[in-house]
């Protein structure tokens, strides 16, 4: 059975949602159209209800064999038995976050800057590259465009994804800046028909190689290949695509890409 850092390499769509009315429907038809990951992101729902909800989604990346993320949180990430965490620049560090999950989970790190990449700690499994574009919803956020993706595609050696308001308009735009692997959440959580969303999407993304991403990890988790970033203490937190997100008053996630 292939292992989640397997999967991680091969994933090129990951998806982030809160709570919503129709989460169990949601999430079969975003899966079962090719979703490779599917972040949990609720910043303000108490530890309690993130468990509870968070069996839904457990259950529904089983069936489909995807990986299921937990937004800031390691500890329900561990309790609830996902495949690992996505932080932001200040939430609990990498390194602390391995600790917590053991060297078999998922750690994901917002990056925003070349700068970013370059010292993000070996304990994060993959990376983020954005916000690309200016989004709706933090339009006071300065998007910063297609260099960072650029950058990333020319330097970064593990897995990565450009985010921030990427859609069906501007993916093309995206895939020829270099990304294999894009992170969205109204392209398809807002979307009529969320599954028709996630094919074109993927549609417009390159087919899945086994490429460099495979980096050999020791048994404390952290990589050992010689394209990783020195070990840092960036933190993350309130970043992409761990922005806040809540359940808007129709039962919609709501938040930044």
């Amino acid at each position: 059975m292939d292992s989640p850092r397997d999967r991680l390499a091969r994933a090129r769509l990951y998806v982030v949602t809160g709570m919503r009315p129709d989460l169990g429907r949601f999430l079969d038809a975003i899966l079962s159209a090719g979703v490779d990951v599917v972040q949990f992101r609720e910043k303000d729902a108490e530890a309690g209800d993130l468990l509870r909800w968070a069996e839904t989604f457990r259950a529904a990346a089983d069936r489909h064999g995807a990986l299921f993320v937990i937004n800031d949180r390691p500890d329900v990430a561990l309790a609830s038995g996902a495949d690992g965490v996505h932080l932001g620049q200040n939430d609990l560090p990498p390194p602390v976050a391995r600790r917590i999950l053991g060297p078999g989970a998922i750690v994901g790190l917002s990056c925003h800057r070349a700068e970013d990449h370059e010292r993000a700690p070996t304990e994060a499994d993959y990376l983020t590259a954005g916000p690309v574009y200016r989004t709706p919803t933090k339009p006071e956020r300065k998007p910063v465009g297609l260099d960072v993706v650029r950058s990333a595609a020319d330097r970064v050696t593990r897995p990565w994804f450009a985010i921030g308001g990427i859609g069906p308009g501007n993916v093309a735009d995206v895939v020829a800046a270099g990304a294999r692997r894009i992170a969205v959440v109204r392209a398809v959580t807002d979307a009529e028909d969320p599954a028709a969303a996630v094919r074109e999407l993927l549609r417009a993304l390159p087919e899945p190689e086994e490429r460099e991403d495979h980096a050999e990890r020791g048994d404390d988790g952290e990589r050992h290949d010689a394209g990783s970033a020195a070990q840092g203490e960036a933190g993350l937190g309130g970043d992409e695509p761990g922005e806040h997100q809540h359940a808007g008053p129709d039962g919609r996630s709501q938040g930044e890409e």
